[in-house]
């Protein structure tokens, strides 16, 4: 039976939580006397009283959660404060609500797909609302990844369980602990990104807003040409700290507590350096021999928009499908893969393409020796047939919701290509597509409504890994 009064009671500490956060932005209106201070007084105002209510409704002694409220907590919760952290841009002149949700969408995915144009001109207010909607989603997913997902037995994520992924009485604590850790070392990095920044030439306000879209892989920029209106030192910091991002965060917090940074011994992250690095020199190799480009300028480019593609962030540097065919077949493929499971990143995943590969070598070992008995391994744990059930289900869910918002994007009047690699990039939580239209040097703003609103589910399923919002509509789900 599902248990309404926690869920009330969580859903509102998050809503509070969410009404804090609106008072940055309108003390940037307050302090430029811009016109979207009211806009974000009514926010604030509207969010809080509801948070109230849920936590006055929800309050009980005993705040116990089985696995079916899990389930609905973690859909509801970042659909619902997508529906309240869209107001301040619905109120703002000029968007309509359908506009505000899928900027909202977009940014607490960070996804980085944008419906808006005139950033450059923009109120201070709403570009610091973009970027914490960016920031808070990065965190909240971190936490998810870490303490949720394993729990739940996403897409092969128990291989990741910890104590804080046991929901009992005595693990509660330590899941709190761990994510207070999790959020101090989140924020240590977006300040040295953000200082980084400010030393590559960017101003204060342009170097703190970049920090936060760039730990938490989102991609919004305060400019019309995104990381284009910055000096190439910024470009490399860029790449550094979007890298870092795609990271899993708890490594961070385990090097400090054990006082030794061990990042080769993790199988995951020592295969996406591997990976990243490969990619950016071969393209590299690829535009300094056939654009006729320096060696240094060819590694920023390629480094830059690999990492950016990679990590999900989705920062636009150059229209790298004007490189020529090998570049559009390798970014096509570049967004699916993902960085590190436990990092602010989308896509498939490091570690789950790690694993079909340890399948498919265990698999021709079994056609050799049919007498064998050969348990692959991964970073010293048994993948065993649960994990491989898990991630085979979450690869065809991820490709099944992909197609069918293909078709639905192409039924509205979109182009083929326009329509896949929107599918892609938001399920994928990319951010731009391929095409004129989407593309690097493109924008959202055009599509149709059916369109926004497709695109924004897209990006909420690929957030929350396709199989925590599937299993609700599995009819079991809700039988008592």
């Amino acid at each position: 039976m599902l248990n309404i009064r926690p869920l009330l009671f969580i859903l509102g500490v998050f809503l509070s939580t969410l009404t804090v956060f609106m008072f940055v932005p309108l003390g940037f209106a307050l302090f430029y006397n811009e016109e979207t201070a009211g806009a974000f007084m009514i926010s604030s105002l509207v969010c809080g009283t509801c948070a109230s209510a849920c936590m006055h409704q929800g309050h009980n002694r005993n705040l116990k959660l089985n696995i079916r409220d899990m389930f609905l907590l973690t859909s509801l919760t970042w659909f619902i404060v997508s529906l309240f952290a869209a107001m301040p841009f619905t109120l703002y002149h000029g968007i309509n609500y359908t506009d505000a949700f899928f900027e909202t969408m977009s940014g607490i995915t960070t996804t980085g797909s944008t419906v808006l144009s005139g950033l450059d001109t923009m109120d201070h207010s709403i570009l610091v609302w973009r970027s914490l909607l960016q920031w808070m989603g990065g965190i909240g997913f971190i936490v998810m990844a870490v303490a949720v997902l394993p729990f739940l037995n996403v897409g092969g994520m128990r291989l990741f369980r910890t104590e804080s992924s046991e929901w009992g009485e005595k693990a509660i604590p330590r899941t709190q602990n761990l994510a207070k850790q999790l959020f101090y070392i989140y924020i240590v990095l977006t300040v040295l990104c953000g200082l980084a920044y400010h030393l590559a030439g960017m101003n204060w306000f342009q170097a703190i807003n970049h920090a936060m879209t760039t730990l938490s892989t989102g991609g919004y920029s305060t400019s019309d040409s995104s990381m284009a209106a910055f000096s190439p030192q910024a470009h490399w910091v860029g790449t550094i700290f979007m890298a870092a991002g795609g990271l899993p965060l708890l490594l961070f917090v385990q090097s400090i507590s054990q006082r030794s940074m061990r990042v080769w011994q993790d199988q995951q992250v020592k295969g996406f350096i591997i990976f990243i690095s490969l990619v950016s020199c071969t393209l590299a190799l690829w535009l300094w021999h056939g654009h006729q480009m320096s060696i240094a300028d060819a590694l920023r480019l390629a480094s830059f928009n690999v990492v950016s593609v990679v990590t999900t962030t989705g920062y636009g540097l150059t229209d790298y499908t004007a490189w020529g065919a090998l570049a559009n077949v390798a970014f096509l493929f570049l967004m699916f893969v993902g960085s590190c499971s436990g990092s602010t990143s989308g896509g498939i995943k490091i570690f789950r393409f790690q694993i079909a590969l340890s399948i498919m070598k265990e698999q021709l070992k079994q056609q050799f020796h049919p007498n064998g008995v050969f348990r692959e391994r991964y970073n010293g744990r048994v993948i065993n047939e649960d994990i491989v059930r898990s991630l085979v289900t979450f690869i065809l869910l991820f490709l099944l919701v992909i197609v069918l918002l293909s078709i639905i994007l192409v039924s509205t009047g979109l182009d083929p290509t326009t329509s896949f690699s929107g599918a892609i990039t938001a399920v994928t939580n990319v951010g731009p597509g391929l095409g004129n239209v989407i593309g690097p040097a493109g924008n959202f703003s055009t599509l149709p409504d059916v369109a926004k609103w497709a695109l924004a589910i897209g990006m909420l399923l690929g957030r929350l890994e396709i199989l925590t919002v599937a299993v609700l509509f599995h009819p079991s789900f809700w039988k008592y």
